[in-house]
């Protein structure tokens, strides 16, 4: 029985939740993160990192704590043939980039409810199973 708590969290959302401060954005991303069974692909967890070596100057060691912080408390599912296979199906029904077909395949193969997305389409279902939300809307 898959866990009806299940949530996919895109990469800008992670990345608001690393910042310091208390705006909307930092808050509402940690919360996000604090809530439910919290899944993100190697693509995400990929995207995280080249992200903090350029933006925020993270070293490799700081780089390293994280990647075994975020494995050790979130659940991180490979990119694999059958998610290519299935972001491609997504691209024919939605006019929707390569990069976010896989977010949105990653989410539908791990059975996720909600996928939490700042630059996705806000508050559509694909294929009847899976809720796109912006929490800044």
């Amino acid at each position: 029985m898959a866990d009806k708590n299940r949530i996919f969290v895109d990469t800008n959302i992670w990345l608001y939740a690393f910042m310091e401060g208390k705006s909307e954005k930092v808050i509402k991303s940690r919360q996000i993160l604090s809530k439910g069974t919290v899944i993100l692909s190697s693509q995400v967890l990929n995207e995280i990192c080249i992200n903090l070596i350029k933006k925020a100057r993270y070293t490799e060691e700081n780089l390293q704590i994280l990647i075994v912080n975020i494995s050790n408390h979130f659940k991180v599912v490979p990119v694999n043939s059958d998610t290519i296979l299935q972001a491609s199906f997504i691209r024919e029904k939605m006019d929707i980039d390569y990069w976010d077909s896989l977010i949105i395949s990653s989410a539908l193969i791990n059975d996720c409810k909600v996928l939490y997305s700042d630059i996705l389409p806000h508050n559509i279902t694909v294929e009847g199973k899976l809720k796109i939300i912006n929490p800044f809307v």
